[in-house]
């Protein structure tokens, strides 16, 4: 009997055992069939909480839209608000494209995502300009190195090829590829080459570089300092704001981000909306490259000051910087020739009236001095976020493509000649007498590894790793999906809008798109120069600003808004025509209650109207499909007058944490004053 009841119980646990391994498979099979459908879903889910590394934080409310510390804050400018944007041919400009052309325009592109954006509408214009067949710009950050996948060449790692041919077939003529007989010509260096200087005067292709073409019916251009063509063109030159225009067309319509890039901009765009809040993008401008060439080293402390210096001396070596290596930095900082600091923009957001949970999006492909120079930006703002923190790895390696291993295939330190003549030797040897192996390396007294080694051993910069040309190729993909962020952004502070050139950077296209795009939205363009002087008035109590002082910056702040848009049209214009494309690329619209207000006596809108040079009309057919904002503009004056929360305190006394950046004032009478000097003329 007992052995009876031992053989049950033994196949009762076989039964067990068998239903647990099925259970256990068909467990697993649910798994994975869950892991392959849900994978699409993940990518299209929206919430930042479990996701991303961003976790929203929000204590204050929102104002409502209809308030007029949101209008301040987030609201539209009112005296931009007739500006909109009208590339289109006018006049008797020929649309259609010549079927004959003069020959081919092969263009190779050196620098980084400014440079190559510039120097792409540059030689659009120039292929108009000598009637000749432009073939698809070769970009040599992608195609001359080692390391990129190999799914995407050269144009088409960054831009949409179908879209930028098809957006132009009415002006140019573009192909993807030269002839065959043509293509082997150039690989035997036999067609004739023009390294094209820096905003060269379209005399200079008419004249030299037109008879070339029309000879041998190719020419190759290289352009590697961010532009080929003068920004402003002569008057005198024929078509010339008709060439203008399609600067603008080429920039604004046709070059598009390739589908990947353009899909996970899109995804990390309502990712940052999906708190229902507007957002604040900001460019921190601060590269070495810039500091280097404008003479800020003394802003940074330590190893960075001496990166900093080091890379000036080796501009100045080849003539890219003129003048002594030791620069009086807080003498530049005070003229304006400084980046405004994280901490600086900082400060001057929570005085204009930002509360702590305010989203910031931090843009660009490098800040130097790294996360560290961000700090103080954290401390004020709760929501500070980039690109890493609203997309997951998976989704950035998916716009890289297909990328060998580096580690494997690349090592980091490659033996020396001797090393391995050593290894050979003493691998092929007979027998004996065997050689012994090479000793072990001695270990260094001293390390000379890293950026230490060659700043103190070299006057010149290290050759770049293929790491580091894989992360150069990369920072064109971040900066693009940066640059539709702050396109779409509610409102955008730029920290420096200068180069390592001296040229307009990243975040001066950025500001020329708004302008073009979206004119009215928040665009603040402070004055260096102003700000340092506002700062040197409180620096020994930075974050205790007395009320004068507050009302200083957001007085400063209102005033930049359109003094800062004019100023550009002398400043950045005449480097970079996509810095200020007006008023070439705008027209004027106005409702019908606005004309008669125009008619009857003159306002603060016609004379930033008359500033801006504009006075070309919108065309009909873009009266009948833009929603006229008139509606509700009756009553702004009075909504204003009820707010008291508009002039707030920096920061509230007594230590409490999370203090109100827009924080509720005493003083009533300052803020309704406040609200009606914007009203009345505030941002002149």
């Amino acid at each position: 009997m007992k052995g009876e009841g031992k053989m049950v119980l033994n196949s009762r646990m076989k039964w067990v055992g068998l239903v647990g391994l099925v259970l256990s498979a068909f467990s697993l099979f649910i798994h994975f069939l869950l892991a392959r459908f849900s994978a699409e879903a993940i990518v299209d889910y929206q919430s930042s909480i479990t996701l991303f590394s961003w976790r929203p934080i929000f204590e204050s409310p929102l104002f409502p839209i209809t308030s007029p510390m949101y209008r301040r804050l987030w609201g539209p400018v009112r005296r931009l608000e007739f500006l909109h944007p009208d590339a289109n041919p006018r006049g008797h400009y020929a649309a259609d494209v010549s079927s004959q052309t003069n020959g081919f325009i092969f263009v190779r592109i050196q620098g980084g995502f400014h440079e190559i954006r510039n120097s792409i509408c540059d030689v659009v214009v120039v292929s108009r300009l000598l009637n000749a067949t432009l073939v698809i710009p070769e970009i040599q950050s992608t195609t001359s190195k080692k390391g990129i996948s190999s799914e995407f060449k050269s144009f088409a790692y960054l831009y949409n090829e179908e879209q930028f041919m098809a957006a132009l077939a009415k002006d140019v003529k573009v192909v993807k590829t030269l002839p065959k007989n043509l293509k082997w010509a150039r690989r035997k260096k036999e067609i004739p080459s023009f390294k094209v200087r820096y905003s060269a005067s379209p005399y200079y292709y008419l004249n030299q570089v037109l008879v070339v073409l029309k000879r041998h019916s190719v020419v190759e251009l290289v352009v590697s300092e961010g532009g080929c063509l003068q920004a402003i063109l002569p008057p005198q030159l024929q078509h010339n704001e008709e060439l203008q225009r399609l600067r603008c067309r080429v920039a604004f319509h046709a070059l598009r981000f390739r589908q990947e890039v353009q899909e996970l901009a899109t995804k990390i765009l309502l990712r940052l909306r999906a708190p229902g809040r507007p957002f604040i993008a900001y460019d921190p401008g601060m590269t070495r490259d810039a500091l280097a060439y404008h003479g800020c080293a003394e802003l940074f402390q330590d190893v960075h000051t001496e990166l900093i210096q080091h890379k000036r001396s080796w501009m100045m070596k080849r003539g890219i910087v003129k003048g002594k290596l030791p620069v009086n930095s807080a003498k530049q900082r005070l003229n304006g020739s400084c980046p405004l600091m994280p901490e600086e923009v900082g400060i001057l957001l929570r005085a204009y009236g930002y509360s702590w949970d305010t989203i910031i999006y931090v843009s660009g492909g490098e800040v130097f001095g790294g996360q560290r120079t961000l700090i103080p930006l954290h401390s004020m703002f709760e929501n500070v976020v980039d690109r890493t923190s609203l997309s997951t790895p998976w989704e950035l390696t998916w716009i890289y493509g297909r990328e060998a291993n580096l580690v494997s295939s690349y090592p980091s330190t490659p033996p020396s000649i001797e090393k391995e003549m050593k290894h050979e030797a003493w691998k092929t040897a007979g027998p004996r007498p065997r050689p012994l192996p090479p000793p072990p390396a001695r270990p260094k007294s001293y390390n000379i590894e890293g950026w230490w080694g060659w700043v103190a051993e070299s006057d010149n910069e290290p050759e770049s790793t293929v790491m580091e040309l894989r992360t150069n190729a990369h920072k064109l993909l971040w900066e693009a999906i940066d640059y539709v962020i702050c396109i779409e952004a509610e409102a955008f502070i730029p920290g420096f809008d200068r180069d390592g050139k001296g040229h307009p950077n990243f975040a001066s296209l950025v500001m020329g798109h708004r302008l073009y795009q979206s004119a009215a939205l928040k665009t603040y363009r402070p004055d260096r120069k102003e700000v340092a002087k506002l700062f040197e008035k409180i620096q020994d109590h930075l974050y205790h600003a007395n009320h004068t002082w507050l009302k200083s910056v957001r007085k400063h702040m209102r005033k930049r808004l359109i003094d800062g848009l004019i100023e550009a049209s002398t400043k950045s214009k005449p480097m970079s025509f996509l810095s200020h494309p007006v008023p070439e690329c705008s027209c004027l619209m106005y409702d019908s209650t606005e004309t008669e207000v125009h008619a009857s006596s003159p306002s603060t809108q016609s004379q930033v109207q008359a500033a801006l040079g504009i006075a070309h009309q919108c065309p009909a057919w873009m009266k009948s499909d833009l929603i006229l904002w008139s509606k509700d503009k009756d009553n702004e004056e009075d909504l204003d007058e009820d707010d008291s929360t508009s002039s707030g305190l920096f920061f509230r006394q007594g230590g409490e944490n999370h203090e109100s950046g827009g924080g509720e004032s005493n003083n009533k009478e300052e803020a309704q004053m406040d609200d009606q000097e914007e009203l009345e003329g505030g941002e002149r």
